[in-house]
């Protein structure tokens, strides 16, 4: 064999494995693009399946038994052996016109959704029961990610000593030159609260800022919904992978530098398994505006007596999560009414006062019940009490905690 067939046969081979290697990199690291294996069930399909809301085949079918101390509803034993080695992941989740439809709201246990900035909202999704139910095994499952804000600091310490949180920066000291002064109101400061409450200490790094994160857990899909988007609405993670790089972090269901459970401290709510809808309901059409004129951001819910529960619109049009392709659902809906704050420095951020106290009004089975809320400090629970002074009860399933300014006009139709 002459020189050249040897250089030429040396060159195959070494392609060859190059290739083999870059195969393997890629199935090895890398999770599967969903956008390339999903299709989205057919739209016009407007309720979930209330037994399986992520619209996807049952992992673990069989005796749903044990109660999710997030938001009561009951699964399996095999789905809890699950989520007891985790802890709550709470992911900032953008609520942009452009961001639409976004993936993985339905599968999680609790939303909370307040305004960001400029008449636009944004959600902040707890995940830890409905998630191992509903798409454990899919890949980049939520997004579009943004960024932190303060007030859902506040509720994201709720969740654990050291809470997962997941985002894309967030409000930070800015300059308006190098080495020019704060242009961030300290009262916005996230990344720096973030930092003092101990989330990017070795042995608590509970933060999960993307930017301290590798492709195998977030990534850009600027096509991700079939349509070109923006680079600020192409953000999706993957909770699963989110939960393991928390894992290698030393936080399980357990903190592994203080020895302790994140739960220790955990105040769950009150829950009722049964659940019926009224035969005569008040609150069958709920609609409000977070700021006045927005229409683009008009939240309404529709109440479904069929499966007892309440279909979500936003703008004005059904609100899909493209994970299912169906419209997102709730069981329950606690509007807390909070003290806003607007532009409290030149980036327009703002402020809600989600620790102290206020009214409400709770949503569910087709009624609508009066409430007060109240919230000690940073890391006590919200609890929510009917006008005797009563703790409230939910009815088992998910929930939405639309957060929205005294005075804010909501219809009951």
């Amino acid at each position: 064999m002459n020189s050249k067939t040897t250089k030429i046969f040396g060159l195959i081979g070494l392609f060859l494995v190059v290739t083999g290697i870059s195969y393997f990199l890629f199935d090895t690291f890398l999770p599967t693009n969903r956008s390339k294996l999903i299709t989205p069930v057919n739209t016009n399909q407007n309720t979930a399946d209330t037994n399986n809301s992520s619209g996807q085949a049952e992992l673990y079918p069989g005796p749903k038994t044990e109660a999710c101390p997030i938001n009561g509803k009951l699964y399996t034993k095999e789905e809890k052996a699950i989520w007891e080695t985790r802890r709550p992941l709470m992911v900032m989740i953008e609520n942009h016109e452009d961001s639409r439809p976004q993936s993985g709201l339905q599968t999680a246990d609790i939303v909370y959704e307040a305004m960001a900035e400029g008449g636009i909202t944004r959600f902040m999704g707890v995940f830890y029961c409905g998630q191992v139910a509903g798409s454990e095994s899919s890949k980049y499952d939520v997004g579009p990610v943004r960024s932190a804000r303060t007030y859902f600091l506040d509720l994201a310490s709720e969740y654990s000593d050291y809470p997962l949180y997941n985002h894309v920066g967030g409000a930070n000291c800015s300059s308006a030159t190098d080495g020019g002064p704060c242009t961030t109101s300290t009262k916005a400061q996230a990344i720096e609260q973030i930092a003092s409450y101990g989330w990017n200490t070795k042995g608590t790094w509970s933060d999960l800022s993307q930017f301290s994160l590798s492709y195998k857990a977030c990534r850009r899909e600027p096509d991700r919904t079939g349509d070109e988007r923006a680079t600020e609405h192409t953000m999706y993670c993957s909770t699963k992978e989110l939960w393991n790089v928390a894992e290698s972090r030393g936080l399980t269901n357990t903190t592994e530098a203080k020895k302790t459970s994140w739960d220790k401290n955990y105040r769950t709510w009150l829950f009722k398994q049964t659940d019926k809808a009224s035969s005569s309901p008040t609150a069958s059409n709920i609609s409000f505006d977070f700021w006045s004129g927005y229409k683009d951001y008009s939240v309404s819910w529709k109440f479904d007596s069929v499966n007892n529960s309440y279909v979500r619109s936003n703008g004005t049009k059904e609100h899909i999560d493209f994970n299912t392709g169906k419209a997102i659902t709730a069981k329950n809906i606690v509007i807390q009414f909070t003290k806003e704050t607007r532009s409290v420095d030149e980036h327009l951020h703002n402020l809600y006062a989600v620790v102290g106290s206020g009214d409400g009004v709770l949503i569910q089975n087709g009624g609508k019940t009066e409430i007060s809320w109240s919230k000690a400090n940073r890391l006590s629970r919200t609890i929510y009490k009917d006008k005797s002074g009563k703790e409230i009860n939910f009815i088992a399933g998910n929930i939405w905690v639309e957060i929205l300014p005294l005075n804010t006009e909501v219809s009951y139709n």
